[in-house]
């Protein structure tokens, strides 16, 4: 029962992902592919004065999985400090799915978390 809840949650955020789109004005952006399913994203960062970030949005293709941890991390995002961005790894971003995810999936449901880290590499 407790799967088949975030199975859905995790569609609800495939089919109305939260984030979507892009920023024109942003500070740090990443953008990367997971060449073995194709799985794309881009992700957006505006950060306020304190160094917390005020914005974010993501675009990107690719499944469920994928998008939905996009959907789910940028939601995490909005708000925290860099240094708490910064310290986000795999256990955090598998955690918001809440679902067991296998070996084949792994890179899906992790692209998010590189595409943050490529965007972060942007911070002096």
């Amino acid at each position: 029962m407790e799967d088949e809840l975030y199975r859905e949650h995790i569609l609800d955020h495939y089919k109305h992902p939260r984030n979507a789109g892009r920023l024109e004005a942003f500070d740090l952006s990443g953008r990367e592919l997971n060449p073995s399913c194709g799985d794309s994203l881009e992700l957006f960062l505006k950060l306020d004065a304190c160094d917390r970030v005020s914005e974010v949005k993501f675009e990107g293709r690719g499944c469920a999985i994928s998008q939905a941890s996009a959907s789910l991390l940028t939601e995490r995002l909005k708000g925290r400090p860099l240094a708490d961005v910064m310290a986000i790894d795999d256990r955090d971003v598998l955690g918001l799915l809440g679902v067991e995810v296998g070996p084949m999936r792994l890179k899906c449901a992790l692209l998010s978390l590189r595409t943050l880290k490529t965007a972060l590499a942007g911070k002096s």
